[in-house]
């Protein structure tokens, strides 16, 4: 018996050691930092300011440190443009700044170093190669012969200045960058080339897929399924069988109409604004009898719905106009042409 027990043992031990690390690593996913990162750069390179401090106070939390958040936002520039990194930058800024005076004092972190080598065009060709495993003609094919000045830019700027600090490394960098590129629309190619540089560094198809499931939930259905159409993974339905549309008929007392109003108008901008789940809050009232109102709603599904209830700005409308409302009903509705709401209803794509 303890010659069989060891033989047993001896097979389980060398089947666990058998196993492809390959395989092994393509069924890890995302850690929590990681998701911050990509959940940052979607909403940077979208340009969604509401959603982007969320993902920042989220990643401080947990445990990017403040040079990780920086590295990102500066690296971002090179894929989304000045615009909308020194947007990200300030708004970053700014969530510090309240953090600081409630007395929350994050992780600095790795000190970001400036890149001093003097053939800056060499370096970043050669990081290149490391990256895309392939070798990089000087000057570049194509665009580089096109244009000698972008080619430079690109090597000495994004892969020489910006990759040579290691508070980021390699894989985080790409994780970075194909999390901007699949929120983007028009820039498949680039996409494309990056899940190449980004399987290079280690990233897996797991965590590919993990990586389309934020951009799905901060961006759009639609731009998570190019990612996933580029992974060779079955794509989502972008209209989902428990999408809620409703029109919502109400009757305000008429000396409450002004408030209301105001309230109303403040609540559907935050809700456009800080909720990707809700497509459309667009209120209305009848010109011949102002104070009735309403208010067409589509929601991505009943979960965002739930979600919505749930908003301190829906909290905040609900409650102070409670004892304006003389009359309410909702009225669920079916969609007679999808397609057609798609075209109409930009968020829902």
């Amino acid at each position: 018996m303890k010659v069989i027990s060891w033989k047993v043992g001896l097979l389980l031990l060398l089947s666990t050691i058998m196993i492809p690390k390959t395989k092994a690593q393509e069924m890890a996913t995302l850690t929590k930092q990681e998701k911050s990162l990509a959940g940052i750069s979607a909403t940077t390179a979208t340009g969604k300011l509401d959603l982007l401090k969320v993902q920042l106070v989220e990643g401080l939390n947990n445990g990017l440190t403040v040079n990780e958040i920086k590295e990102t936002l500066t690296q971002l520039y090179a894929y989304c443009g000045f615009p909308r990194s020194l947007n990200a930058i300030n708004t970053f800024s700014a969530v510090l700044t309240d953090r600081k005076a409630n007395k929350i004092n994050d992780v600095e972190g790795e000190k970001i170093i400036q890149n001093t080598v003097k053939d800056k065009y060499e370096q970043g060709r050669k990081v290149l190669e490391q990256l895309t495993q392939t070798p990089q003609a000087k000057p570049a094919p194509g665009f580089g012969e096109f244009a000698p000045r972008i080619d430079a830019f690109l090597k000495e700027h994004l892969f020489a200045d910006i990759f040579a600090s290691k508070v980021l490394d390699f894989r985080q960098r790409e994780l970075v960058t194909i999390s901007a590129l699949a929120s983007m629309e028009g820039v498949e190619s680039q996409l494309q080339s990056h899940i190449k540089m980004g399987r290079s560094t280690g990233i897996t198809v797991a965590e590919l897929e993990a990586l389309s499931a934020v951009v799905q939930q901060l961006v759009s259905t639609t731009q998570a399924n190019i990612l996933l159409k580029n992974i060779d993974q079955p794509t989502l339905a972008v209209i989902k069988p428990d999408m809620i549309v409703r029109i919502s008929q109400i009757e305000i007392f008429p000396e409450n109409l002004e408030t209301y109003n105001a309230i109303l108008k403040e609540e559907s901008a935050e809700s456009i604004a800080k909720e990707p789940g809700v497509i459309a809050i667009f209120p209305m009232l009848q010109r011949e009898q102002p104070s009735q109102v309403r208010i067409i709603e589509i929601y991505a599904d009943k979960a965002a719905y739930e979600q919505h209830l749930q908003t301190p700005h829906f909290k905040e409308y609900k409650t102070s106009t409670l004892k304006m409302v003389k009359a309410l009903k909702l009225i669920d509705m079916e969609s007679l042409d999808q397609e057609i709401m798609k075209a109409i209803f930009k968020k829902l794509k």
